[in-house]
């Protein structure tokens, strides 16, 4: 690389910093003041969204080519930017025409408006890949062409002109309302979380989180599932809360015992399970208030029970695995004790916590409090002594933090343009009717089309914006559902997380993989097996709600449906693994693995008798395979890890 090539990418990496800080700077004014005006404020933010992505990810890359190569890469990535400053400024121009006079869009309108799609296309595949991208250029075809396909499929037609009136200068598509939902609201709590971590609360979570598993046979395994659990409903992303703490806990997991990819399985797990973890679930908590119109105290408390079943059944996942291996607690002496210094380090993450739930009972907005933690956070970090040496770490916090709100931007941006075209063409509503026809008579089959399309959409998504596309897309399936709003929408942000780990993208999985140095593909399958009961637990609430503390609530429906979720949480862990103290032979593993299955299944009358068969089941003693003696050990790959 040449000195001038040098040069042009420190130029670039240094603007994509600048704006970067602003981006993230301006969310935390937003959160305090309100939002920008309609007429430039989106438009300004995904437009500074796009030119970050494109100045950090230039189309060539790290890829070993030529001079004249990454010259013409420069000079392509130059005109997208140039291109994508251009169309986001003329939304504001014809907004402001619009206002004068009725306008009328010309084709240079129409054209720079198209390119502009293009550039926030090809900034997301650069982000994440091709599938969302593929989606969405799909969407458009269909835009397009679909009145020739015949059938349901078809509709009225619709030109380019109209296309781009309704995807980019109208508030249906790019600029619409998931923009501004993360605009007001997501990005600050965005801010928090990468603050808390690059101010060192994340260090203190992980240490507390060890010394308080220590004596538990998973030991640092256990302590990333509560570590992740923390840090993780406040990060909002699965990747930077596996490699944020998975650095530390993933050698640890190793060292204990564990195979690598049960090790990266677990924190990508956990990592994932962090979303779903009240009070804040990744700013989830808020996003959903806000599209459904409850209170955020009724999301966060519906959000508690299936949270720490998931937990749950990881805890006990690991447990079962490691009385398997035979691995034994951590010596006392050799375990980590918390000193007065990690106490007060410790009031770093759970003061800004506590300040959350404060304003938000206290009946202030979900911004406010998030601008609340954000001070709070600062505050705190202070209290260290090598930040108040090193002020800098507060800067790199607002680059990384604006470039964490620019990849969420830029995914609502590319869903813009999959709702634009919706909006348009109706096939949102089609969809939604071919679901209502099966749910009218099989409510399952609906639910597990739904789950399979949120597990698809959320594929390579962050988790935010997993959730924004499958509630926006699915939205007119889910009010045919027949099911409770709360608990639908609930039911497809957990898939919508879990996709985070559903193979084949699972990039929860693949990005712990490095890390464990496990084969991607085994970690992701490791994950999903380990968080099999998160993949149960939102067709429990579908049909029984009280599980989520909403509508009419029955306190003995809400025990049943407690004892023997937690009775097949024990019986699935033991009857895969294949150790309940001694090693299970394989019929009374397939025992085990049957009545946890029929345990889940929602009728009261099968449930009792279930759980009277399950705990007879836990009574019995463990029969050992002859010749094998009660304490050998079950290998991961003998138990089915």
């Amino acid at each position: 690389m040449s000195t001038r090539e040098f040069d042009l990418r420190n130029v670039g990496l240094f603007l994509a910093a600048l704006i970067s800080v602003a981006l993230a700077g301006q969310s935390v004014w937003v959160a305090y003041s309100g939002p920008w005006d309609i007429a430039f404020g989106r438009n300004m933010l995904i437009g500074a969204a796009v030119v970050i992505v494109l100045l950090l990810r230039p189309v060539f890359g790290s890829r070993d080519v030529s001079g004249l190569s990454r010259l013409a890469g420069t000079v392509f990535d130059a005109v997208l930017i140039a291109v994508v400053v251009a169309a986001c400024a003329r939304f504001t121009i014809v907004e402001h025409l619009n206002e004068i006079t009725f306008y009328i869009f010309s084709a240079f309108d129409t054209w720079l408006a198209f390119a502009g799609v293009l550039v926030v296309l090809e900034a997301t595949r650069r982000l994440f890949g091709l599938p969302i991208v593929i989606i969405a250029g799909l969407m458009l075809v269909y835009c397009l062409f679909g009145s020739n396909l015949p059938g349901f499929l078809g509709h009225a037609g619709v030109d380019l002109n109209r296309t781009m009136q309704n995807v980019w200068y109208g508030y249906q598509g790019v600029f619409g309302m998931p923009t501004g939902v993360v605009i007001r609201v997501v990005l600050v709590f965005v801010v928090f979380g990468v603050i808390l971590e690059g101010t060192g609360a994340s260090d203190a979570l992980i240490r507390t989180s060890v010394a308080l598993t220590g004596g538990t046979r998973g030991g640092p395994a256990h302590s990333a599932v509560v570590a992740s659990a923390l840090f993780g409903s406040m990060s909002g992303s699965v990747t930077a809360n596996v490699v944020g703490s998975g650095t530390f806990t993933i050698p640890m997991i190793k060292r204990r015992g564990f195979s690598p990819a049960m090790a990266g399985g677990v924190e990508a797990a956990a990592s994932t399970g962090g979303q779903i973890v009240p009070p804040v679930m990744g700013a989830a908590a808020f996003l959903m208030a806000d599209l459904t119109g409850e209170l955020y105290t009724t999301i966060a408390v519906a959000a508690l029970i299936p949270a720490l079943f998931y937990y749950g059944s990881l805890f006990a996942a690991i447990s079962v695995q490691a009385a398997a291996s035979g691995i034994e607690p951590i010596p006392v002496e050799d375990r980590v004790k918390l000193t007065r210094i990690d106490y007060l380090h410790a009031l770093q993450f759970v003061i800004p916590i506590l300040a959350i739930v404060a304003v938000l009972i206290m009946g202030r907005s979900p911004a406010m409090a998030g601008f609340v933690a954000v001070v709070l956070s600062v505050i705190l970090g202070l209290f260290r002594k090598q930040n108040r040496a090193n002020p800098r770490v507060y800067w790199d916090a607002l680059v990384k933090a604006g470039k964490a709100c620019a990849s969420i931007l830029v995914a609502v941006a590319c869903i813009g343009v999959i709702l634009g075209v919706m909006n348009l063409t109706g096939i949102g509503l089609t969809f939604a009717s071919v679901i209502s026809s099966y749910s009218e008579t099989w409510l399952f089959g609906s639910l597990v089309i739904t789950a399979f399309a949120c597990l698809v959409l959320g594929m390579g998504m962050p988790t935010l914006p997993a959730y924004l596309i499958i509630v926006l897309v699915l939205g007119p399936v889910m009010t045919k559902l027949g099911a409770d709003m709360l608990a639908v929408h609930m039911f497809v942000f957990y898939f919508g997380v879990l996709s985070a780990i559903t193979p084949p993208v699972a990039i929860g999985a693949f990005a712990a993989a490095p890390i464990a140095e496990a084969n991607p593909m085994k970690t992701a399958f490791v994950a999903v097996r380990l968080a099999l009961v998160g993949f149960i637990i939102p067709f429990i609430f579908i049909y029984e709600p009280s599980l989520l503390l909403i509508g009419e609530f029955h306190p003995e429906a809400f025990v049943r449906v407690c004892v023997a979720l937690a009775l097949a949480i024990w019986l699935l862990n033991t009857g895969i693994v294949g150790y309940a103290g001694t090693r299970i032979g394989l019929a009374h593993r397939g025992l085990r693995i049957a009545l946890a299955g029929g345990l889940v299944i929602q009728i009261a009358t099968l449930q009792y008798v279930l759980i009277v068969a399950a705990l007879a089941q836990l009574l019995l003693p463990g029969r050992k395979r002859a010749g094998t003696a009660s304490h050998t050990p079950v290998t991961e790959t003998k138990g089915g890890i």
